[in-house]
């Protein structure tokens, strides 16, 4: 194995690394949009110059995973169909920014006015893209985090409502346990109404008389 193979999947195992990991064309190095038959070839290529059984590097194992991990975002069909629509809108942004009044979405990615542009336009592209996934990703992480603030509102509302009922039927338990007791003390206040009563009229009785 010559010293210029390993250099070169040195440098392949570091721009795996390097590589924005929610953009797998940008994992595979492959241009936006590619069929699905580029997407397997590429993989195939990539994934047999980087192979930890073919190449000892550290880092080598995670860079093939990312590898792996990104074609089978491709190969998903909900996966791609996402990552495809964030790369639709940042193609138009891109060409809009860059052509102006010539701007359509049917000027081809082979346009001189497109492969002149500087950057490149897959460079630009793939910086837009990765703008509009932290975007989007920002976006789900705050909704997220708008439902999880909810959920807890709805356990702290509920666990409330179950801690008043305990609390109402320990209070409901208490007054029925003192029922008794409260009957008892009714009486014995009517009792000693009633003799109060009687032995103000008998001291009335005895004064008059």
């Amino acid at each position: 194995m010559s010293k210029t193979t390993d250099a070169t999947r040195t440098a392949e195992v570091e721009r795996i690394l390097r590589a924005f990991k929610k953009n797998p064309y940008e994992v595979l190095d492959i241009h936006a949009f590619a069929t699905e038959s580029e997407v397997k070839k590429t993989y195939r290529k990539k994934s047999l110059l980087i192979h930890p059984d073919k190449f000892q590097h550290e880092q080598g194992p995670e860079a093939f995973d990312l590898l792996k991990k990104a074609e089978g975002m491709l190969s998903d069909t909900a996966e791609r169909e996402k990552i495809d629509s964030i790369l639709t809108y940042a193609r138009t942004l891109v060409l809009k920014e860059a052509l102006g009044s010539g701007y359509s979405t049917k000027v081809p990615d082979d346009d001189l006015r497109v492969t002149s542009m500087s950057p490149p336009f897959q460079i630009q592209l793939r910086t837009k893209a990765k703008q509009l996934i932290l975007e989007e990703s920002m976006d789900e992480k705050k909704r997220a985090n708008m439902v999880a603030v909810n959920e807890a509102n709805e356990r702290a509302a509920v666990e409330a409502e179950k801690a008043r009922r305990k609390r109402k039927a320990e209070e409901q338990k208490v007054w029925e346990e003192r029922r008794d007791d409260r009957v008892r003390d009714w009486r014995s206040y009517k009792q000693k109404e009633k003799e109060n009563k009687y032995k103000k009229a008998r001291k009335n009785m005895h004064t008059l008389g």
